[in-house]
């Protein structure tokens, strides 16, 4: 690829629409898996009880039983894609603005209810938002476009994360919660101002259609036992990444830190490091191939992890916190512009929404239920061993590559649907 076509699929309006998308997708997720976290382990809630709230993040793995709805019916006057965005986004700005109203020392029922909303809205809103991206993108662009919604989902983090930490150092946490709900206005008026992407007629023209055919297409093209590896490659391959930060903000007030260096030092950091991890994996996916990166990028998310190894036995220590943080998010980033690219080209144009909500809600569910447990496991074994035991379990979905995207496959043929 010469410089003047690599230029042209990184600089164009396409990506734009993937970063402001992405970011609207991030925005609720790490509110949930970041911010929510540090604000129930301030009111002394233990961690057994905030890694068990893991489990109402149930849409992110089931998403896919719904999605065939979104795919079969069209919300007037937006549209197919944009419409169904306008009502998740909307209805994730009230309830992410309900959560300021709430106290977790006394109220955490209510709390854990609306969670489990947010939770539902914003697993909705990724169903469309991934099969607008996979129908906005052309197949040469996946790597770029999929690197600059990865990028920008993971920026996102940086509102729930570090804006909303340092604010609650200063305000009321209700503020922190207010602040959260305005920045998805980003998404909400991207959907307003983007073009529609499916046209009149293209959807399935009834429910069983919609329901039935993703599923069956899927398991004919790729041959029932390639297409179960490629669902199991999908939910190992972030499996250690996704255990070793689904309590990091626990960890990191364990280690002594307070939510002002959380929201400052961690969290520059982790931005950093996901920006470079996710631009740098677009822009080497284009000269790489999706077979070759996913063995390159998965190489240095699994190495990452000791990162944390390292935190936990040193403890309070500036420097370290933001080299741990920042490698481990160098790390997640490379990978998740890898798997997600994987996902878009495994996925048949015709069936987008409902193959990719399958795709994406197993790739969940190592964040939704093993996640759950490790507030019990790091109870147990202490956080050193956790995160070695977190590097282990990322090795099995490395091996799985052999089968799946081996190395020798050419380039050209590795990009296609």
């Amino acid at each position: 690829m010469n410089n003047k076509t690599l230029r042209q699929a990184l600089l164009n309006k396409r990506m734009l629409i993937c970063i402001c998308t992405g970011f609207s997708s991030g925005l609720p997720l790490y509110l949930l898996i970041q911010f929510v976290p540090a604000w129930l382990r301030s009111a002394d809630i233990d961690l057994s009880t905030i890694g068990l709230i893991n489990l109402v993040l149930f849409p992110y793995t089931w998403k896919f039983i719904w999605s065939p709805v979104m795919d079969r019916f069209v919300v007037p006057m937006l549209g197919r894609r944009r419409g169904w965005m306008f009502i998740t986004q909307v209805g994730l700005i009230v309830l992410m603005g309900l959560l300021s109203l709430y106290d977790p020392a006394t109220e955490i029922s209510q709390i854990i209810i609306i969670v489990a909303a947010i939770a539902f809205f914003s697993a909705s809103q990724d169903i469309v938002i991934d099969a607008y991206r996979r129908e906005l993108l052309p197949d040469d662009e996946l790597g770029a476009g999929n690197g600059f919604y990865a990028q920008a989902y993971r920026i996102s983090s940086f509102v729930p994360g570090s804006l909303a930490m340092i604010l609650a150092g200063f305000y009321p946490w209700s503020v922190a919660h207010l602040s959260i709900a305005a920045f998805m206005l980003v998404g909400l008026v991207t959907t307003l101002m983007i073009n529609e992407t499916s046209k009149a007629g293209e959807e399935p023209q009834t429910l069983r259609s919609a329901v039935v055919e993703p599923f069956v297409e899927f398991f004919q093209r790729q041959g029932w036992q390639q297409a179960v590896l490629i669902l199991l490659f999908i939910m190992f391959y972030k499996l250690g990444d996704s255990m070793a930060t689904a309590l990091e903000t626990p960890f990191f007030l364990d280690m002594g830190f307070s939510t002002v260096e959380i929201g400052s030092i961690a969290k520059i950091a982790k931005t950093i490091g996901a920006t470079a991890g996710t631009i740098l994996g677009g822009i080497a996916m284009i000269k790489l191939g999706i077979n070759r990166s996913l063995w390159v990028f998965g190489v240095f998310q699994l190495i990452s992890i000791l990162g944390y190894v390292m935190l936990s036995m040193v403890g309070y220590n500036h420097l370290v916190l933001a080299i741990a943080s920042g490698f481990e998010y160098f790390g997640v980033g490379l990978g998740s512009v890898a798997l997600i690219a994987f996902m878009a080209k495994s996925t048949n144009r015709h069936f987008t929404a409902t193959q990719f909500a399958l795709f994406s809600s197993i790739a969940a569910v190592p964040r939704t239920f093993v996640s759950a447990t490790t507030g019990y496991v790091i109870e147990a074994v202490g956080y050193t061993q956790f995160f070695i035991i977190c590097f282990v379990c990322a090795i099995p979905g490395m091996l799985m590559l052999l089968k799946i995207a081996p190395w020798h496959v050419a380039k050209s043929a590795d990009t296609q649907p």
